[in-house]
């Protein structure tokens, strides 16, 4: 199975977002012939306030129902080009609040696994830039976790990141690819972010793939910076495919023969649940 992990540089626009995603994906189809892609967390915005987040927000339909444009830009490409489509994240509009949401579409175009995002980014950067995800978003409260093939898929999306427990459960749950699409901040990101990406993969030996925002937004006037720097992480921990900055896209072969070896080789998790740790 090879996956193509998708470096946008969205802003504000919905609609440019929507073009730069359909033409960033055929060039990732061409070029490589994906059998899935992902895109980066929140493609259909970013930046530009409150009212713009509020403007790209849809209301997802039940699935097999008829979506917004987002929704059903997903689900057309999924079958324009026969893959299966890891929609990133999108806004969703709930009744009370929004939420942060991770979409994925078979060949076929049907909805299989929807996840919000559980870990909500309310922190204060290095620079004393304030961020309060939880302001204007709901939280997730369930796992979800879903089957391309063979290979058991999990979810994730950005923050979830620092919380490794999250990505054992989701290797309890049988995950051997688990999805943590981004828009992580330039300051956290050149420090963080590819240890903590390789460091969920070693510990759930499961592959990670990581598509990311890269570049600068406007946001209310100010310009943040998000890293990029899209990657697929083997069960190993090594790097196997990355982005280099702009936009662009990473493809790797993910082999089930190494998810195998290296569980066999050093069973982490019988060990761990032998001696009945929670962690």
């Amino acid at each position: 199975m090879r996956i193509s992990v998708i470096q946008m540089n969205q802003g504000s626009d919905k609609q440019a977002n929507l073009d730069q995603a359909r033409r960033l994906i055929e060039g990732a189809v061409g070029a490589d012939r994906p059998d899935l892609i992902s895109l980066p967390e929140t493609w259909t915005n970013l930046g530009g306030g409150r009212e713009a987040r509020e403007a790209a927000a849809e209301i997802l339909p039940e699935p097999g129902g008829t979506g917004g444009v987002a929704y059903e830009f997903l689900r057309s490409v999924a079958v324009a080009h026969g893959i299966t489509v890891h929609g990133g994240s999108m806004i969703e509009r709930g009744p009370e609040k929004l939420f942060n949401t991770t979409l994925v579409f078979d060949r076929n175009g049907a909805e299989i696994a929807r996840y919000r995002k559980i870990h909500l980014f309310d922190i204060t950067g290095p620079d004393g830039t304030g961020y309060r995800e939880s302001a204007l978003y709901g939280a997730g409260d369930r796992l979800v976790t879903c089957q391309l093939g063979d290979v058991t898929l999990g979810l994730t999306i950005c923050y979830d990141i620092r919380f490794a427990e999250q990505y054992m459960a989701l290797r309890r749950m049988g995950a051997e690819v688990i999805f943590v699409p981004s828009n992580f901040t330039l300051q956290t990101g050149k420090d963080h972010w590819e240890v903590m990406l390789r460091s969920r993969a070693i510990e759930s030996q499961c592959w990670i793939a990581a598509a990311a925002s890269w570049g600068g937004y406007d946001e209310r006037g100010a310009t943040r910076f998000v890293y990029g720097h899209s990657l697929v992480a083997d069960p190993w921990g090594h790097v196997v495919a990355k982005a280099s900055d702009g936009q662009g896209w990473a493809t790797a072969r993910i082999d089930p023969a190494v998810t195998a070896r290296v569980r066999r080789d050093m069973p982490v998790l019988e060990h761990r649940d032998a001696r009945r740790l929670s962690l």
